[in-house]
Order: C-alpha cells, then sequence, then structure tokens
C-alpha cells in the first residue's frame, strides 16, 4: 500500500486544492486522486472569477462618428468639398462617383440634358456699344453663377434668363481675367437648382460630354461630343474693350497653337489650360457647362472657332469641332477669390 501511495503521488502531484487522507493508515477513498485534468498552480488558484467583460454598446452616436469618417475618407480624395458656403447657399459638389442622371440613363445625352438644362443661364450684358451674349452656370440655389470673365467685361447691366422663362437683374461679385472667370449673382433669386461640379482631373480623352448654352441667343441649346484633348494652351485677351471691339457678337478672340482665331487678341492677354471637345459650341456658349456623362459639370465652355472669322456677318458663323472649356477644378480652385469680390 505504502508503494502504491508513493507511485500514486508520483504519478499525480498532490494538488493544493484537493485533501489528502487523513492518515497513512487509513484507506484510500475511491474518489483519490482526483480524475484529470491536473496543472500546475497559478497565481490565481483560490481568488474569485473576475466578472465577464461588458460588450461595448455601439450606440447612434459611434455609429454616425463611423459613419462620418468614412464618408470623409472616399469625399476627400473625389469630391469637392461638401459645403462652400455664402450665406445660406451650399455650392452642390459632386465626385466622378455621383450620378446626377440615374445609372441606367449615364450618357444618355437626353436624360442629361433633362437634368442639368435648369442649371444653366443666358446672359445678356449691356455695353456701351450694344449688347453681347454668353452662358451661364449655376452653383447656388440663392443665385450665384459662375460665367467668362469675356461674358460680362465691360458691361453696363446684366440680366440673366433662366431655363424657366424667368427674368432676373445680376451684379458682378468678382472676376478673375487672368483665368477668364466671373461670379455673377442674382438680385431676389432663391430655389435654384444649382449644377453639380464634377472633377475635371478625372476627365480622359474620348469621354463623352454635352454642352449646354445659349448660341446666338437660342437658349438651352444643347450638344454633345467627347473629349478631344487635354490641357491644351488656350491664350485670351484680358483687354474689357475686346469684346465690344468684336461687335458684342460673342466670338471672343483667342490663340491656341501659335494661331489666331475669332480675330486678333490684341497685346494684353493670359493663358490657361484647357479641355477640348468637338461638341458643337457657337458664338453664347462661352460661360455654359461641358458636362460629363454622369450629369457632373466637368468645364466652363470658354472658347471655340467660328467661320465668322472669314465671314463679315455672325450669323455666318459656325462649329468646327473646335472648342475649349476651362476645367471645373480651376472654377473651383478660384471661387474664394471671386467671392472676396476681388477684380482682376
Amino acid at each position: 500500500m505504502t508503494e502504491t501511495q508513493g507511485n500514486d503521488a508520483q504519478q499525480y502531484p498532490q494538488q493544493h486544492y484537493y485533501s489528502a487522507p487523513a492518515s497513512p493508515s487509513a484507506p484510500v477513498s475511491p474518489e483519490w486522486p482526483p480524475p484529470p485534468p491536473y496543472g500546475p498552480p497559478t497565481a490565481t488558484d483560490g481568488m474569485p472569477a473576475p466578472e465577464p467583460r461588458k460588450k461595448r454598446n455601439r450606440g447612434p452616436v459611434a455609429l454616425l462618428a463611423a459613419v462620418a469618417i468614412v464618408a470623409a475618407a472616399v469625399g476627400g480624395g473625389t469630391a469637392y468639398a461638401f459645403q462652400e458656403l455664402t450665406g445660406k447657399d451650399t455650392v452642390a459638389a459632386a465626385g466622378t462617383s455621383t450620378n446626377v442622371v440615374p445609372s441606367s440613363k449615364k450618357g444618355n445625352v437626353a436624360a442629361i440634358a433633362a437634368a442639368v438644362s435648369p442649371s444653366v443661364v443666358e446672359i445678356q450684358a449691356t455695353l456701351s456699344s450694344g449688347s453681347s451674349t454668353g452662358s451661364g452656370v449655376i452653383i447656388t440655389s440663392g443665385g450665384e453663377i459662375v460665367t467668362n470673365n469675356h461674358v460680362i467685361s465691360g458691361a453696363q447691366s446684366i440680366k440673366v434668363r433662366t431655363s424657366d422663362g424667368k427674368s432676373y437683374t445680376a451684379q458682378v461679385v468678382g472676376t478673375d481675367s487672368s483665368k477668364d472667370l466671373a461670379l455673377i449673382k442674382l438680385q431676389g433669386a432663391s430655389g435654384l437648382t444649382p449644377a453639380s461640379l464634377g472633377n475635371s482631373s478625372s476627365v480622359q480623352v474620348g469621354d463623352s460630354v454635352v454642352a449646354i448654352g445659349s448660341p446666338e441667343g437660342l437658349t438651352g441649346t444643347v450638344t454633345s461630343g467627347i473629349v478631344s484633348a487635354l490641357n491644351r494652351d488656350v491664350t485670351v485677351s484680358t483687354d474689357e474693350n475686346q469684346g465690344q471691339n468684336q461687335g458684342g457678337d460673342g466670338n471672343w478672340p483667342f490663340q491656341f497653337g501659335g494661331r489666331h482665331f475669332n480675330g486678333d487678341t490684341g497685346s494684353s492677354t493670359t493663358t490657361y489650360k484647357a479641355i477640348q471637345t468637338d461638341a458643337s459650341l457657337n458664338p453664347g456658349n462661352s460661360g455654359g457647362a461641358l458636362i460629363d456623362a454622369g450629369g457632373n459639370v466637368i468645364g466652363i465652355n470658354s472658347a471655340m472657332y467660328s467661320s465668322s472669322q472669314q465671314s463679315s456677318s455672325s450669323s455666318d458663323a459656325g462649329s468646327i469641332g473646335l472648342g475649349f472649356a476651362i476645367p471645373v477644378n480651376t472654377v473651383k480652385s478660384d471661387l474664394a477669390k471671386l467671392r472676396a469680390g476681388n477684380n482682376s
């Protein structure tokens, strides 16, 4: 019995949480040794068991914070800032992943025209020598409109007509002749439909585009084509009197590739990078929208070659598929300066 007990003690080391027999002579209990498992004593033996860890409650606030972080991470790389505020106006902004038209209608010219036409206006500028016609793009519901500087340059008064036929008086907020951009504001306007400003950095040669404007005063004219080239160096005049010298027909002169189009730009000029398109543009399209397949504005139409250069009458003008637009990212980066009322 003693030998057996010694072997058992060696085989099953005594654990501090089990009781040994009362005396060596006492009979061995059938419950001894206890059944496995066995293990060495630990520092926690004999201590009360820890309370179960409570599951963290992810309430609505935590969930909203997580969603906001994800949205910021996505939006920061692909979209213009969610809010660019002037008073209560908010610039509509969208990245390349946003479709103004339904996904099933992406690239459909009729769907794009229906969605974006309410955001494009006709601009009539009264000059000292007559009047000129151009276009503009609504960027806030309260009536902020982006157009070309040359559309309103030298204007004594400005009238704007929206797609629903309403007329407004407009005031110049700011101009930037170095980029051929201007910001005007309608008086007493509210509830307008702002355009969605896209991302011109994602535009590729061959992309389908739609142009909307008011060529020859034909409000809401829609044409379509493709992006023909990117980063074209286009040179335009910064002289306020240049448009008046052209008779107010909207044929703003420009230089491209060392050649002059629509007349002489004069000695005071500026050069910017432009999107080239073969969408039909005519006098009066200046300041209008160049739109991608999803319905986002990717450029402001600014220069187009017209055959009227060789004609004595603007009524003989015609597009030959050589048009240029200021990239919308240039517009967005210039908005703060324009809103500050800078005129240059």
